[in-house]
């Protein structure tokens, strides 16, 4: 059996005139952490909406766990197993970090429109198991004394979490993380570390990320992805790509260290 969990095949989308996203070609292997790097506009978080399937490619192929990702419906994606933060968070402001997380077991309810309705034996049952898979997450992430508070009431820092924890409450096969550590202090950027780390190592789940913090990509990554102007500059190690004169270029437009673009303490 592969150990392919995701594999895009020379994706492309373009927008009127303009190509987002040029023939980008990558394997995410399970059990990984892999992270797409590039400087602003290099077409990452396109990527990101292309597997969500918010965009539809205009060219190329998608499968995910061997099956093809693009015949399904945009509200399919999570049910097969990919769950999602965004650059800009998005919660529910007036509602609580359980109420919150309660909505991310949505696709896993497994009852009809009548039990709901009546609140049968069925749906007590699904209520409780949700209760309970939430309540984990909640003790995984360390959120247990914001469970009530309303999302409009948290630091941004906690926020960020809460909505990786609504991501984890799916159950998912993958997690996609757009920019986890966009926002954060250098100690909340340390935590972020720890968070990703044991949710490959702990829940066995598979990360595909984008990042601009190069530290947090070098202590976290697996493989590295960079791109520039919706093409594939490089692929491989944190080191290797940190490395390459392309990648090297694309930051600063010269050669240079771009550990000097990790963030400063």
């Amino acid at each position: 059996m592969s150990d392919i969990l995701l594999s895009a095949k020379d994706i492309g989308v373009r927008f009127g005139g303009v190509v987002a996203v040029n023939k980008v070609s990558f394997d995410v292997k399970q059990g990984e952490v892999f992270t797409l790097i590039g400087p602003n506009g290099a077409g990452k978080t396109t990527v990101f909406n292309l597997i969500s399937r918010i965009y539809t490619p205009t060219s190329g192929a998608i499968s995910f766990g061997g099956r093809d990702l693009l015949a399904c419906a945009p509200h399919e994606v999570a049910a097969l197993g990919i769950a999602r933060t965004f650059q800009n968070i998005e919660l529910f402001e007036h509602a609580s970090v359980l109420q919150n997380l309660l909505i991310g077991r949505h696709t896993h309810r497994g009852t009809g429109f009548l039990d709901d309705l009546f609140f049968t034996g069925k749906a007590r049952r699904a209520a409780l198991a949700a209760r309970e898979k939430v309540e984990h997450v909640i003790d995984f992430l360390d959120l247990q004394r914001y469970r009530d508070t309303l999302i409009a009431g948290l630091p941004y820092g906690v926020r960020k979490v809460v909505e990786m924890a609504r991501a984890l409450c799916c159950e998912p096969k993958l997690l996609l993380l757009d920019e986890p550590s966009s926002g954060l202090n250098v100690e909340e950027t340390e935590d972020m570390v720890w968070w990703i780390d044991d949710i490959r190592r702990e829940m066995g789940i598979t990360v595909l990320m984008v990042e601009h913090d190069m530290s947090l990509v070098s202590k976290v990554s697996d493989r590295v992805l960079a791109m520039n102007q919706g093409e594939v500059l490089a692929l491989g190690s944190p080191a290797e790509v940190q490395a390459h004169p392309g990648v090297i270029e694309a930051y600063l437009g010269s050669s240079g260290d771009l550990s000097s673009l990790r963030r400063a303490p």
